[in-house]
C-alpha cells in the first residue's frame, strides 16, 4: 500500500510508503497523502472484528492501511495507546441517548477529547516510521489547534525520544480550560505559542512552513525534519477510521442491530477529518448509509454540501463550540480527491488559495449529496439542546456534541428515508466547556474554573481526573506572537 498526493500531476507525482507519509505529514506539492486504494473488508470480517478488544480492532484495521508495519507492531502500539490506564473503562464506548440515537463517546482518554483516540497511538507510529525510513534527525512536530488537538498532541508526544513538538493556537479562540491544559503541559521537548489571529491563521501558517523548501532546509541544518500531528497527517486519520468500525461492532454485540443492518452517522465537524474517517469506513464496506455533517454558526460546510460552492470569504464568528470555529476545512480536500480525482482537486485547491473560493462541478456535487447531508445549529439552539437533553434524557453533553445532536434531530425530522439508528460522535467531555454547559442548564455563566465544581454539583457527575485542579497547575508558556512570526518561533525552538 503506497500513498499518493491529492494534488498529484504528471510533473509532481509522488508515491511513498505509509511510514514516509506519516513521517512527512504533508506532500512536497502541498497535497495530503491518501492510500493508493481503499482496502476492503471481506465477508465475515465485521463479525470477526466484533469479537475483538478495542486494541485488537485497531491493529486489525490499521494493518490494512499501514502495510509496512507488522501486525505485531501495531498490536503492541494499540495495547499501549488504549490501555486501561489511559482510557479507564475502555476506549470509545457507545451510550444510548434515546431511541434511535447512540452517542459514541470519544473523550474518555487523558485529555478528555476525541483527539486522544488518534494522538495516543500516532506518536508510536511516528517513532516506528523514523526507524523504518532510517531518519536520524529529530522530528519536529508542527501543530495548529482550535483547542483539543494541541493538548492531545502535547500529551501524546511529550518526552518521546527523537521528537520535538510546538503547538500554535488562537489566543482568544479556545476555552480557558483548553488553554490551561496546553500552557501547563509538562515535558522537556514541548513548546506552546498562542497567536494573535484565529485557527485558520494558525493552520495556514503551519501549511506554509511545510511547503517552504528554504525553511525546511534551515530546519534541517538545525538537525530537525518537519512533521505534523494535525489531521493533514494520515497517521492521525487512520486511527479515527477504527472507532467507527468499532462502534458498529458494539451495536451488533449489544443486539441493537444485526450485522449488515444500515446505520447513519452524524459528526460535529470543522476540519472535516472526523467525518471523513467515517466515510472511509463505508468505502471499506461498512453498512453506513448516510453522513450528517453538523456545523455551528460558522456553517461553511453546510453551505458547501447544499450548493457545491466553498467560499471562505465570510464573517468568522467565535462560538461556544470553539473547536468548530473553522473556515478552511483541510480534510475536505481528501473527500474531493475521492469523489473527483487529483487533477480537479489540485485546481480547486489552487482557486481556494488564490481567490478564497471554488465551485465543484455538477457531477461531483451529485456524488457529494448522495452521501452527505449538511445542517447547522445556532448558539441559542446549542444551549437549548444541552438543557433539553439533560432534562429529558438524563444525558449530559458538551457544546460540540450538542451541535451534532441538534443537527441529527433536524435530519431525522426532514429525511424521507426509512429511519435507521444513528451514531453521534461525541467529541469532548462536558467539563472541557463547563462554563457554557453550566450556563445552558442554569442560565448563569460562571468563570471557567469555578464552573467545574458547579457543573459537578448540579448534575451529580464527576469531574474527569485529567481536569481536576487544573487551575492549580504551574503555567510554563506565556507570551503571544503574530501569525507572521510563527517561522521564527519554530526556528528558535528547533535549535534548543
Amino acid at each position: 500500500m503506497n500513498y499518493i498526493s491529492t494534488r498529484n500531476a504528471s510533473t509532481t507525482f509522488e508515491s511513498v510508503s505509509a511510514a514516509c507519509a506519516i513521517k512527512c505529514g504533508l506532500s512536497s506539492n502541498g497535497g495530503l497523502y491518501m492510500p493508493s486504494r481503499i482496502p476492503a473488508l471481506k465477508d465475515g470480517e465485521i463479525e470477526k472484528i466484533a469479537e475483538m478488544s478495542y486494541p485488537e480492532r485497531a491493529a486489525y484495521v490499521l494493518s490494512k492501511y499501514l502495510t509496512d508495519y507488522t501486525y505485531d507492531e501495531l498490536l503492541e502500539d494499540a495495547k499501549a495507546a488504549y490501555s486501561e490506564e489511559r482510557f479507564p473503562g475502555g476506549a470509545a464506548p457507545i451510550k444510548k441517548v434515546k431511541d434511535g440515537i447512540f452517542s459514541l463517546e470519544l473523550w474518555h482518554g487523558p485529555t478528555c477529547a476525541f483527539k486522544d483516540m488518534a494522538l495516543q497511538i500516532m506518536p508510536r507510529l511516528l517513532s516506528r516510521a523514523l526507524k523504518k525510513t532510517a531518519e536520524h534527525n529529530t522530528a519536529l512536530i508542527l501543530v495548529a489547534t482550535s483547542g483539543d488537538t494541541g493538548k492531545a498532541a502535547l500529551e501524546g508526544y511529550r518526552d518521546v525520544d527523537g521528537i520535538k513538538i510546538i503547538v500554535f493556537y488562537p489566543k482568544n479562540g479556545v476555552s480557558r480550560v483548553q488553554e490551561l491544559q496546553m500552557v501547563t503541559q509538562e515535558g522537556a521537548n514541548v513548546e506552546v505559542c498562542p497567536i494573535n489571529g484565529n485557527f485558520d491563521d494558525a493552520q495556514t501558517g503551519v501549511k506554509r512552513m511545510f511547503v517552504d523548501k528554504k525553511f525546511a532546509k534551515t530546519i534541517l541544518e538545525n538537525g530537525c525534519v518537519l512533521s505534523s500531528a494535525n489531521s493533514i497527517n494520515f497517521g492521525r486519520l487512520a486511527p479515527q477510521i477504527v472507532y467507527y468500525i468499532s462502534a458498529y461492532c458494539d451495536l451488533v454485540k449489544s443486539g441493537e442491530i444485526k450485522c449488515g443492518d444500515e446505520i447513519d452517522v452524524c459528526v460535529p465537524t470543522g476540519n472535516f477529518g472526523n467525518i471523513l474517517a467515517a466515510y472511509m469506513a463505508k468505502l471499506m464496506g461498512m453498512p453506513f448509509r448516510r453522513f450528517v455533517c453538523a456545523s455551528n454558526q460558522n456553517n461553511i460546510l453546510t453551505d458547501f454540501i447544499r450548493t457545491g460552492v466553498y467560499d471562505k470569504s465570510r464573517e468568522f464568528m467565535l462560538s461556544i463550540s470553539p473547536s468548530m470555529d473553522i473556515l478552511i476545512s483541510s480534510n475536505l480536500e481528501r473527500l474531493l480527491y475521492l469523489l473527483a480525482g487529483d487533477e480537479s482537486t489540485r485546481l480547486w485547491m489552487r482557486a481556494l488559495r488564490e481567490s478564497g473560493k471554488y465551485e465543484i462541478d455538477a457531477e461531483t456535487l451529485a456524488k457529494l449529496q448522495a452521501e452527505f447531508s449538511g445542517y447547522f445549529c445556532s448558539e441559542e439552539d446549542t444551549k437549548a439542546t444541552i438543557k433539553r437533553v439533560f432534562e429529558d434524557d438524563k444525558y449530559l453533553m458538551d457544546t460540540h456534541t450538542a451541535v451534532g445532536f441538534n443537527c441529527a434531530e433536524q435530519y431525522l425530522k426532514e429525511s424521507n428515508e426509512k429511519k435507521v439508528p444513528i451514531i453521534l460522535a461525541s467529541t469532548a467531555s462536558p467539563y472541557k466547556f463547563a462554563s457554557d454547559v453550566y450556563a445552558s442548564l442554569v442560565g448563569e455563566k460562571p468563570d471557567d474554573l469555578g464552573a467545574l465544581e458547579l457543573l459537578s454539583s448540579y448534575t451529580g457527575t464527576d469531574i474527569p481526573a485529567p481536569l481536576a485542579n487544573i487551575g492549580e497547575r504551574k503555567v510554563r508558556f506565556t507570551g503571544v506572537c503574530e501569525a507572521c512570526e510563527m517561522p521564527e518561533r519554530v526556528d528558535a525552538f528547533s535549535k534548543k
